[in-house]
């Protein structure tokens, strides 16, 4: 297979994760780092040994394009990215955008100009997550009469004075930032959304939203609540989901929800398997791009609709 050169636009702290998954791949070569902050995209640069540059008009060289800038950018550098670069295929870390009609437009330059881009909900991928998945499509909890998700964290004032955390124009809120892979998970689950209601509150006196309590219904008639806040105090509390079906009654728990708390399942036995010992999800996610395997991305009505529930619960 050949070599495959990436560049990752964005030098802050997300970024470690996709340089991680990107140098454990043999199929794949982290040959470029690209930021506006020049002191800091040299200073990765040098630890990596690559090169590195200021705009996305001067990557060059490189098959994929992976952007980790700040949330409300995404727009900018995905369309900046197809317009000006050659590379095939962009990358785009969650959320793509902070509103539908960014969305759309994103999606209208990369295939205008004739390429392929990919949004980043490595969570798919965590083993237990595609475990409850398959449960699911095989119908062995049947009808699913309710679901709730609880993520309740702790983000410190101290966080919201790095820059652009907590601003209306490049964070969004809670759900874009902090809750968008598990809104992300329902419609991996349960498919449409037919409606969502909500209230959210800011009490920290921020630009954006700290919490969240929504109540949401699927077109196939599955219906829960969501509710999640990062004013938790002093520290991470609970990522939660529950799902109460006709078969039984499974209870998730742990970071990213690797960890069975509850099970009650006719007729089934609780899995053994130790799901929290698993690898970064996106060295899966760059495997499924070296093999071309586009299907286990998110597509673009997910895409739509999950942006679209974020924006109608944080604006």
């Amino acid at each position: 297979m050949k070599l495959k050169k990436v560049a990752v636009v964005g030098c802050g702290r997300i970024s470690e994760r996709h340089i991680e998954a990107i140098n454990l791949n043999k199929n794949l070569e982290l040959s470029l780092i690209c930021d506006i902050d020049v002191e800091r995209s040299k200073k990765s640069a040098d630890k990596l040994n690559i090169n590195y540059v200021e705009n996305i008009s001067d990557i060059s060289g490189v098959d994929l394009i992976t952007i980790a800038t700040p949330s409300g950018l995404h727009p900018k550098h995905v369309i900046e990215a197809s317009e000006k670069c050659v590379a095939p295929i962009i990358i785009c870390e969650k959320p793509i955008s902070l509103t539908v009609r960014e969305t759309v437009e994103m999606f209208n330059h990369v295939k205008k100009n004739g390429k392929k881009l990919l949004a980043v909900f490595q969570n798919r991928y965590n083993p237990l997550i595609e475990f409850i998945k398959k449960i699911l499509l095989d119908n062995t909890l049947g009808k699913i009469y309710l679901f709730n998700v609880n993520i309740f964290w702790n983000r410190n004032d101290d966080y919201y004075k790095i820059g652009w955390h907590g601003t209306l124009d490049l964070d969004g809120g809670i759900l874009y930032t902090q809750a968008s892979h598990y809104v992300d998970m329902l419609l991996f689950f349960f498919g449409k959304l037919q409606e969502a209601k909500g209230f959210g509150g800011n009490l920290r006196k921020l630009e954006v939203l700290d919490t969240v309590a929504a109540t949401l219904k699927f077109e196939n008639g599955v219906v829960g609540s969501l509710n999640t806040t990062i004013s938790t105090y002093r520290q991470n509390y609970q990522t939660e989901l529950t799902l109460i079906g006709q078969n039984g009654t499974i209870r998730l728990s742990g970071t990213n929800l690797k960890k069975i708390d509850f099970w009650d399942v006719k007729n089934i036995k609780k899995p053994i398997i130790n799901f929290e010992n698993h690898s970064n999800s996106y060295i899966k996610l760059y495997n499924y791009i070296v093999n071309e395997s586009f299907e286990y991305f998110p597509t673009y009505d997910e895409i739509i609709s999950c942006i679209s529930l974020m924006e109608k619960l944080s604006f």
